[in-house]
């Protein structure tokens, strides 16, 4: 009888950006294949979207998708994808 191969888990990845700062009545919903923004001021919700981008292109750019990246790799990427 051989040994069962244990079945390595499916790792699945997203960013989830969320703004609070609406006064403005609308409804701002941006969403991707790994990303989804909700909410947030006109203002705060492109800084999320032009974030986001910038964080899958520098991902891209080191030849690595969401799901591999380490999570202090990830932060460090974000706040240096964030607009000033």
């Amino acid at each position: 009888m051989s040994p069962k191969k244990k079945k390595r888990p499916v790792r699945s990845a997203g960013l989830l950006g969320l703004g609070l700062d609406n006064a403005d009545g609308h409804k701002r919903i941006t969403t991707g294949e790994k990303f989804a923004i909700v909410g947030g001021s006109e203002e705060t919700h492109g800084r999320m979207t032009e974030t986001v981008i910038k964080t899958f292109e520098e991902l891209k750019h080191r030849g690595k998708k969401l799901e591999e990246v380490e999570p202090k790799e990830l932060a460090e990427i974000v706040h240096r994808s964030t607009p000033p």
